[in-house]
């Protein structure tokens, strides 16, 4: 009898585990294990970049240029300078890098300015990790395409010293304080990354929408004296001596790029990549597109959206319930390897928050005058993501990663992986529309109680409606109970 009772148990014990690994590899409710694994990958990885590949000069000295002079007493906008012409960062860019400058002796130690990059790169992954661990839209798999295949956003981090990984650490820390109701210190982190480079502008849109239907009218202006308040005080010292000088240098809105840089527009003439209409084009395109996605996609995500004065008076706000939404057979982030689910989706507050946020930035990125290759930080980690609320299968998916990351590491670019990351912009964009939930499918409001043995987002295949049970009083969810 014992033998034949292990010969049975042996293939159940081999298909248990296999379950497990599969689950691990394909479950977004179990990121944990595979973000762990990455992140010591990673540290491995940097080392080896760090010691293997050599440092490339690019900004590095200009910013050590740019600082020293402040260091020396000058508070003159219109002065500071370093060999790649003018500073045209904010204040806190100064107050940061010179804190590095006096860390690695005046700017001269590259090679333990490179470490402390690579700790912001891993900082800046652990935040990114909990907030994906928040949302649990992506299957862990996918965590490799984030880590170990990108090797442009190593070069930014540990070989080319750049300031904007400074401030999307700044801003991804602003979003994990966003996703607990933290606004406050939320908004206070965000004007922080502001005042080290203003691409987090291109965020603003989205949150000014959470702000509104979270806060009302009268949080919203508080939340936003929060946002200006760091940059009057970071800017203090250099308004006092040239206001104007610091505003028209460090928030150059009409800045022109060169065309020898541009990763995007490449399959144009330089002529009219220079044009001020084109590029007023490009500017009234950005409007309208955010636009058409403030209206017909970001205010249904709320069930009520109705402006008012007070947070008290606010009749939806972000809690621990869900919305309940018809699918309409479209494919949601749950199912990342399944075919399409028709049925019932829930949309908890991670995706409220991170949905406006994260497309109004790659809305901005779309319609770019021009992006340059240390850019790609500025949504690379919010990309699969976006690309995981497509209704795409997922070999498309992750082609469309693939090559969004060949067309950034193409040098100098070409016309054809401009043209290409044209393609997978305006492909993300459609799949994003056509994600979402219409004004018409939002039912009711209910808390998802959990099943036994089921975790919050219901595993990689999306939620059960069966033996769930509903709150509420919407007809439309009475129906739906009834089934």
């Amino acid at each position: 009898m014992a033998p034949s009772m292990q010969k049975m148990q042996g293939p159940r014990s081999f298909k248990s585990h296999f379950e497990i690994v599969k689950r691990l590899i394909l479950d977004p409710s179990v990121p944990l294990p595979a973000m762990a694994a990455l992140l010591i990958a990673e540290i491995l990885v940097n080392a080896t970049v760090i010691w293997k590949i050599k440092y490339t000069e690019i900004d590095w000295v200009a910013y050590m240029q740019e600082v020293e002079g402040v260091v020396n007493g000058t508070y003159d906008y219109m002065q500071l300078r370093g060999d790649t012409g003018p500073l045209v960062y904010p204040a806190g860019f100064v107050y940061v890098f010179m804190g590095l400058y006096y860390v690695t002796n005046l700017g001269s130690n590259l090679r333990l300015a490179q470490y402390i990059f690579m700790g912001l790169y891993l900082l800046n992954l652990v935040v990114v990790f909990d907030i994906y661990r928040i949302v649990k839209r992506v299957p862990p798999y996918v965590f490799f395409f984030m880590c170990a295949l990108s090797y442009r956003i190593h070069s930014i981090y540990v070989l080319r010293l750049f300031n904007d990984p400074v401030a999307m650490l700044f801003l991804y820390m602003a979003i994990d304080l966003f996703l607990r109701g933290r606004w406050a210190w939320g908004c206070l982190l965000y004007s922080l990354g502001v005042s080290i480079k203003m691409n987090l502008l291109l965020f603003a849109p989205g949150l000014l929408f959470l702000l509104l239907v979270t806060q009302g009218i009268q949080g919203t202006l508080v939340h936003l004296t929060i946002c200006a308040l760091p940059q009057l005080i970071l800017a203090l010292p250099f308004l006092l001596t040239n206001p104007v000088g610091y505003v028209v240098r460090s928030f150059d809105l009409g800045r022109q790029f060169f065309y020898k840089w541009t990763v995007n527009w490449r399959f144009l003439p330089q002529e009219v990549f220079l044009n001020r209409y084109f590029q007023a084009t490009l500017l009234l395109a950005h409007i309208l597109v955010l636009l058409a996605f403030f209206w017909r996609r970001w205010r249904p995500m709320f069930v009520s959206v109705k402006l008012q004065w007070s947070k008290s008076g606010l009749k939806q706000k972000l809690g621990p319930h869900h919305i309940l939404l018809k699918d309409y057979g479209l494919e949601l982030a749950f199912t990342s390897l399944t075919s399409v689910t028709l049925g019932w989706s829930f949309l908890n507050r991670a995706v409220q928050v991170l949905f406006p946020l994260f497309t109004a930035n790659l809305i901005g990125m779309s319609f770019s005058r021009s992006l340059h290759y240390q850019f790609y930080v500025w949504y690379f980690h919010s990309l699969h993501y976006l690309v995981w609320c497509c209704p795409y299968p997922p070999v498309l998916r992750i082609l469309i990663l693939g090559v969004i990351e060949m067309s950034w590491n193409t040098y100098p670019s070409t016309v054809s992986s401009s043209a290409l990351l044209h393609v997978c912009h305006g492909g993300l964009l459609i799949g994003l529309w056509l994600c979402n939930p219409r004004p018409s499918t939002v039912a009711a409001v209910a808390t998802h109680q959990k099943s036994p043995g089921q975790g919050e987002s219901g595993g990689a295949t999306g939620p059960a409606v069966g033996p769930t049970s509903w709150q509420g009083s919407s007809p439309r969810a009475q129906k739906m109970k009834t089934r």
